[in-house]
C-alpha cells in the first residue's frame, strides 16, 4: 500500500508514523488465504507495533494475525545471524544449533520454508501457496562463514572507484543502465581509495569480501529453495518476485564498524578497533557493517544511499520469473514501477479481484497499479506516473520522467556541514522549500547528475506542489528530520507505566520495548534465589548481546555484574565473598553520578554496587553507559544469557543451576542507603 508507514522503531504517533498498519490495508497473504492458498512467511518481519511484540500480545498484527498460516523468523528490524531472536508461529524459540555447530539463520529459515511447503504438498499437492521469504541479508550485521568471504580474496583490492567502473560497464552490457547514462560524481563523504593507507585498504577490502560472501551465501540458500520447487514440479508454475528493500546502507560510517549499535548510540567508529577485528569480520563475535565507500559503490551508478531519497537510496534490483506465465525470457524492462505495484500485479496475474472486505473490515482501494502488461510487452506504457518519497526529512517526487529532490541534511554531510538526523526547524523547512529543491530529468539523466532547476523553474514549482499534494493524501506530514533521536521517543506500552517490573524463570524473553527502562536512570535489580548446598552458578538476568547490554550472574561462587558499553568498554564487579547456600536476596544497584551527553555517545556515568541480603559486597565505577539502547535485538532473559552473549566471561547461555523465585527491576530511584563508609572506602581502592 502507498499509505505512509513508518517503521515501529521511529514511530512518532502521527497518522503516517504510528507504526500501526491499518486492517483496512489488507496484506496479500490475507487476500490469498481467502482464495484457498496456503500462506507462509519466513525471516524478517518488522511490521508489528513495538508495544505488541511481547508474549502479552495482542497477536493480531503478528504474521499469523495478518494472513499467514505459518511463520518462522525474527520480528525485529535486524538480528544476529548466528544468534537470532527467533519466533516460531506465535512464540519465542531458540535456534536449533549454535554457531560453532554451523548454524546460520539464512540456512535455518530456508530449511523451514522448504519444510512448510513439503508439509502441505505431500498431503494436498494441488493446493496453491504464497511464500514470503525475507532474509536478514544484506542488512547488518554482515555475517557469513569465513570460507564464503574468502572466495572473494583480493577481488576488491582496487577499491570502490574501480569497482564502480566495473559494475557500471556491466550494467550497460546487460541493458540495466542506458547507453547514454553517466556515473554520478565521487561522493564528497567518501575518502578516495588512493588516499587510504595500506591498512585502511586492507580493512575496507575485507569488509567488502565479507559482504560479497554474505550475498553469495544468501544466493545459495535461495537456490536451495528454488531447487526444491523444481524437485516437486512447481518451479515453472510459480510466480517468483525477488527484490531488495532500499539502497545500500550507510550505518557503518566512513570507516566501517564492528558494531552497528555504535551508530544507534551516537558513538563514533574506531579505525583501530576495526583493524584489530580484521581476521574475525563476518564471524559471531562482531555486529559488523562495511564503510561508506562500499555503500556508495553498491548504489552504482546513482548518488547517495539508504535513509536518503536520491535514486541511490530508493532504487532496487527487481527480478520477475514465471516460466508458465511469461513468454519473454531474460529481458530488461524500463517502465517506472514501485513496490506498491506488486500486489495489484500478482492479483492480475492470478485473475483475482481485490477483496472489498477482509475479516469483516472494509478494504481501502489499492493505491499501486499493475505492471503485468509489461511481462510480454517491452513497449507497454508506464502506468505508474507519480510517486512521492520521504525519509527522515529527505524528500523527493517522481512524475512522468522527472524527479525533484529536496536533500536533508544536504547533498552530503561534508557540503552541508550537518550530520544525519539533524532536526528540521520550521524556518529551515520554509527555506528548504524556497531554495533547497533540485530537479532532474531522469528520463535522460539516469543518475541525477544535472540539476536543471534554474532552467525549469515553473516545472520545479509544480513538482514541489505535487509533493505536498501527495504528502497530504498519504499522511506524510509532518516532516521530521530526526534520526536516532526518534528511537528514544515515548511510545504506547502494553501495560501501564510502573516503577517495578517482576520477572519469572521459565518464561519467554521480554522484548526491549516491554522491559524496564533502565537507561540513564538509577535502578536496582533484585534476584530472590535459593542456593543449594553444593552451590550454584549461572545468569540471574541478562539483557542485550555482544553489541551491548548487561548480565547479573554467579560464577566461581561470587556474585557478579558485567556491563557492556557498545562492545567497547566492559565494566565488571564481583563480590568479595561467596554467595552462601539457602534463600537470599541478591541485588545490583546503579547510582547515577553525572550527566549524559547523548549526542556524543555517552549515557550517564554511575556507580554499580552488589549486595547480598542488604550487605555491600562489591562495586564498580562506570564512567559511561549506553545513551539510547543497550543492544539492537535481545530483550530481558531470566536464568540464562540466550542469543549472542553479553560477555565472554562465561560460556553462554550459562543457565542458572540454583532456583530463581523471581527477579525484580526497580526504576523508582529508591536505592539502599549504605552507611558503611569504611567498606566503601576499602572497595574503592580495590
Amino acid at each position: 500500500r502507498q499509505r505512509q508507514m513508518c517503521i515501529r522503531d521511529s514511530s512518532t504517533g502521527y497518522p503516517g508514523y504510528d507504526g500501526y498498519i491499518p486492517f483496512e490495508n489488507g496484506f496479500l497473504s490475507e487476500m490469498l488465504l481467502q482464495k484457498g492458498y496456503n500462506t507462509y512467511a519466513v525471516g524478517k518481519w518488522h511490521l508489528t507495533p513495538a508495544d505488541q511484540i511481547s508474549a502479552a500480545g495482542p497477536y493480531d498484527r503478528w504474521p499469523l494475525g495478518r494472513g499467514f498460516e505459518r511463520y518462522y523468523g525474527f520480528l525485529g528490524g535486524d538480528t544476529h545471524q548466528y544468534y537470532p531472536d527467533l519466533t516460531y508461529d506465535n512464540h519465542r524459540v531458540e535456534p536449533p544449533k549454535r554457531p560453532e555447530e554451523g548454524y546460520h539463520v539464512t540456512e535455518d529459515i530456508t530449511d523451514k520454508a522448504i519444510s512448510f511447503l513439503a508439509d502441505s504438498k505431500q498431503v494436498a499437492p494441488n493446493k496453491p501457496f504464497f511464500l514470503y521469504y525475507a532474509t536478514g541479508a544484506m542488512h547488518a550485521p554482515h555475517h557469513v562463514p569465513k570460507e564464503w568471504a574468502d572466495k572473494y580474496k583480493g577481488v576488491f583490492d582496487d577499491g570502490w572507484e574501480a569497482y564502480r567502473e566495473q559494475v557500471f560497464a556491466r550494467q550497460k552490457e546487460l541493458g540495466i543502465a542506458p547507453p547514454e547514462a553517466e556515473l554520478s560524481r565521487h561522493d564528497p563523504d567518501v575518502k578516495p581509495w588512493d588516499q587510504c593507507s595500506p591498512e585502511e585498504q586492507q580493512l575496507y577490502a575485507r569488509m567488502m569480501e565479507v559482504f560479497a560472501g554474505f550475498l553469495s551465501h544468501t544466493d545459495h540458500q535461495i537456490g536451495r529453495l528454488l531447487d526444491f520447487l523444481k524437485k516437486i514440479g512447481e518451479f515453472d508454475n510459480t510466480l517468483i518476485m525477488v527484490l531488495s528493500d532500499n539502497g545500500a546502507s550507510s550505518e557503518g560510517g566512513p570507516e566501517g564498524s564492528i558494531n552497528e549499535n555504535l551508530f544507534f548510540n551516537f558513538v563514533p567508529e574506531s579505525l583501530e578497533e576495526n583493524l584489530a577485528a580484521l581476521e574475525e569480520l563476518g564471524g559471531p563475535k562482531y555486529f559488523n557493517h562495511y564503510a561508506w565507500g562500499w555503500t556508495w559503490a553498491g548504489n552504482t551508478p546513482f548518488r547517495r544511499w539508504k535513509r536518503e531519497t536520491y535514486r541511490g537510496g530508493i532504487s532496487d534490483p527487481f527480478i520477475v520469473h514465471w516460466a508458465d506465465g511469461i513468454k519473454a525470457k531474460g529481458e530488461v524492462r524500463t517502465q517506472y514501477t514501485h513496490a506498491i505495484d506488486m500486489v495489484p500485479t500478482v492479483l492480475e496475474a492470478l485473475d483475482i479481484e481485490p477483496p472489498t472486505s477482509i475479516k469483516g473490515v472494509t478494504q481501502s482501494p489499492l493505491e499501486g497499479v499493475s505492471f503485468a502488461d509489461t511481462f510480454d510487452n517491452a513497449g507497454a506504457p508506464d502506468q505508474h506516473k507519480t510517486q512521492y518519497f520521504e525519509m527522515i526529512g529527505h524528500r523527493s517526487i517522481y512524475h512522468d520522467g522527472w524527479r525533484a529532490v529536496c536533500p536533508w541534511p544536504g547533498t552530503s554531510f561534508t557540503e552541508s556541514g550537518r550530520t544525519f538526523g539533524t532536526p528540521i526547524t520550521a524556518d529551515q523547512l520554509t527555506e528548504l522549500d524556497a531554495t533547497g529543491w533540485e530537479l532532474y530529468h531522469v528520463a535522460e539523466d539516469f543518475a541525477e547528475n544535472y540539476n536543471v532547476a534554474d532552467e525549469n523553474r515553473p516545472r520545479l514549482i509544480e513538482m514541489i506542489a505535487l509533493w505536498y499534494v501527495e504528502a497530504g493524501k498519504y499522511n506524510v506530514l509532518p516532516i521530521d528530520g530526526r534520526g536516532q533521536q526518534r528511537f528514544a521517543d515515548e511510545r504506547p506500552q502494553i501495560a501501564a507505566d510502573r516503577s517495578s517490573y517482576t520477572y519469572y524463570p521459565g518464561t519467554q524473553e521480554v522484548p526491549v520495548n516491554a522491559a524496564a527502562k533502565i537507561i540513564n536512570r538509577p535502578h536496582s535489580i533484585t534476584a530472590d534465589v535459593e542456593i543449594p548446598a553444593s552451590g550454584a552458578e549461572g545468569v540471574l538476568i541478562s539483557q542485550g548481546g555482544i553489541d551491548g547490554g548487561y548480565s547479573f550472574y554467579i560464577k566461581d561462587g561470587k556474585l557478579q555484574y558485567l556491563y557492556n558499553y557498545v562492545a567497547r568498554t566492559f565494566f565488571h564487579a564481583a563480590s568479595t565473598t561467596t554467595v552462601p547456600e539457602g534463600r537470599h536476596q541478591l541485588r545490583y544497584e546503579f547510582e547515577v553520578t553525572g550527566e549524559a551527553d547523548i549526542l556524543k555517545g555517552k549515557g550517564v556515568p554511575g556507580l554499580g554496587q552488589l549486595y547480598i541480603d542488604g550487605q555491600l559486597v562489591g562495586q564498580v565505577e562506570m564512567h559511561v553507559t549506553n545513551p539510547i539502547m543497550l543492544g539492537l535485538a535481545s530483550g530481558v532473559a531470566i536464568g540464562a544469557d540466550p542469543g549472542s552473549p553479553v560477555t565472554d566471561r562465561y560460556d553462554a547461555p550459562f543457565e542458572f543451576t540454583g532456583f530463581i523465585f523471581n527477579v525484580t527491576v526497580d526504576v523508582s530511584g529508591d536505592l539502599i542507603q549504605d552507611t558503611e563508609a569504611e567498606m566503601r572506602s576499602i572497595m574503592a581502592r580495590q
